[in-house]
């Protein structure tokens, strides 16, 4: 695996492999395993388009990264040696890490021995902003990478253009180019107060002195920080498929006046070899530092009624409150629905529900750190999933036919769980006014619901059946069109 020590290269050489006619695709990634293991898979595409794949990544992410990826001879690592920018960092060590980022790039396009890349593929919210220059010094052409579907990017643009700031009491405002169940009520609009899990100040508080202030995206309604970076782009990817979200799809390729291709979803191979079985995690990813091995979660939940357990993950770098985990605790310690609850450090909760395994017995199972996601959302056990409606973690559990229980805490995730709730029909939102904190009776109410609605696990399992159990044609072919354009 390839190291970047002071902008230089080590390791395997990055000449062009003689197999490898079309040339060399650069993937920048960003922070968190969000980003990273939807740019590993598209590495992995790429690299069966029979181009070099080099995946420049930050450093503390290289631990992540399965050995089995730089076995294929077209697929090369480089590392960024630094901590990758991340919400909440000072300006000044976000400035130090971006300048570190440019000067690998530039390192990786100025060596002579180089083949130099046909294209840059770039984390579009993280990234461009800060790496056009360089590519357009080499005069590498780049196309922006969203790591989320395109319901989001869709909504943000469609919100700006019909002003969603201004909707008033009472009001339905139809989003043109969208479906009518996206539209917007005052409620859509709100959102909860974010506050950065690596303040300063401790979790959960305003940021500090020399901490930026607007830490979250903008609101609905305000114009997209991205819009500001699609004039050089010649096309852009979304880790969704035509199928999944056709005409979010349709209207960004409307709008921004360039190709927007569905290349996802971007997971394992191995997911799609399985069929009406789990996937098992260790096979594909790397086992972090955990409490319980997969084969201790799998003989749990093999005992376990089937559709019967509720999933319980809120992603590794966000999480509800303190307070709201607490009233979590209590709904699970009340209610008779068996559970899995995975509770992450470093997600701005230091929480852990002292005391509730014993309220609960064998009917929960509490894991601490790394959990098998794809295992436990393709155990026929689960029935439903409490989640923060990241990008991957929805489309991971539409994948499995596991119907959402949704509770968003920042930027695409209120779109995620509009789409899920009002456009799929394949889940509950956790609380009807998005702004608010969720209480025990919430909590206790929506599990309640959910688990026994079951016209909603209908709905999800046709949705899944739509899906297939091979990797999109429609996402194929948007890799095909994307070859062809850079050719």
């Amino acid at each position: 695996m390839e190291a970047v020590i002071n902008g230089g290269l080590t390791g395997r050489s990055m000449e062009l492999d003689k197999t490898c006619p079309h040339g060399q695709v650069l993937v920048l990634t960003a922070f968190g395993h969000g980003h990273l293991f939807p740019c590993l898979e598209l590495c992995r595409r790429i690299a069966c388009q029979n181009y070099k794949a080099t995946l420049i990544v930050f450093s503390h992410l290289v631990p992540s990264i399965n050995s089995s990826f730089t076995q294929n001879p077209l697929i090369d690592v480089v590392q960024v040696p630094s901590p990758s920018p991340r919400p909440g960092l000072p300006a000044q060590l976000q400035q130090d890490t971006y300048d570190k980022l440019n000067r690998v790039v530039e390192g990786v396009l100025s060596e002579p021995h180089l083949v130099r890349p046909v294209c840059a593929v770039v984390n579009m919210f993280m990234l461009m902003s800060w790496t056009k220059g360089v590519f357009n010094k080499f005069h590498v052409p780049t196309v922006g990478f969203f790591t989320s579907g395109a319901c989001s990017p869709a909504m943000e643009h469609a919100s700006w253009k019909a002003d969603a700031e201004d909707i008033r009491s009472g009001e339905f405002r139809p989003l043109p180019g969208l479906p009518d169940s996206m539209g917007l009520t005052r409620l859509n609009i709100k959102r909860r107060p974010f506050r950065s899990p690596t303040s300063s100040n401790g979790p959960g508080k305003p940021p500090g002195p020399g901490m930026p202030q607007n830490l979250g995206p903008p609101g609905p309604g305000k114009r997209p920080v991205w819009l500001d970076d699609v004039e050089d782009p010649i096309g852009f990817m979304f880790n969704t498929f035509d199928d999944l979200e056709r005409p979010f799809l349709k209207y960004l390729t409307c709008q921004l006046e360039k190709p927007a291709w569905g290349v996802g979803p971007l997971l394992p191979d191995e997911y799609w070899k399985v069929e009406d079985s789990p996937v098992h995690d260790e096979d594909v990813r790397i086992n972090r530092n955990s409490s319980m091995t997969e084969a201790n979660i799998m003989d749990w939940m093999d005992m376990k009624p089937r559709g019967s357990v509720i999933f319980i993950s809120f992603g590794s770098s966000l999480s509800p409150t303190v307070e709201e985990l607490a009233e979590l605790a209590e709904a699970l310690a009340e209610l008779a629905w068996p559970f899995i609850w995975v509770i992450q450090s470093g997600t701005g909760a230091d929480y852990f529900p002292h005391g509730l395994d014993g309220r609960v017995g064998k009917r929960g199972l509490i894991i601490t750190g790394w959990a098998p996601q794809l295992l436990i959302l393709s155990h026929p056990s689960t029935g439903g999933f409490l989640s923060h409606c990241g990008w991957n973690s929805t489309i991971e559990s539409l994948m499995q036919g596991v119907p959402l229980l949704a509770c968003p805490i920042r930027g695409d995730q209120y779109d995620n769980a509009r789409l899920v709730v009002d456009h799929f029909k394949v889940g509950i939102m956790v609380t009807e006014d998005p702004s608010s904190f969720a209480k025990k009776d919430n909590f206790a109410k929506a599990i309640e619901r959910l688990m026994e609605n079951e016209e909603i696990k209908e709905r999800a399992k046709e949705l899944r059946s739509c899906f297939g159990c091979k990797f999109p044609s429609s996402s194929d072919a948007a890799l095909d069109d994307f070859k062809d354009l850079i050719q």
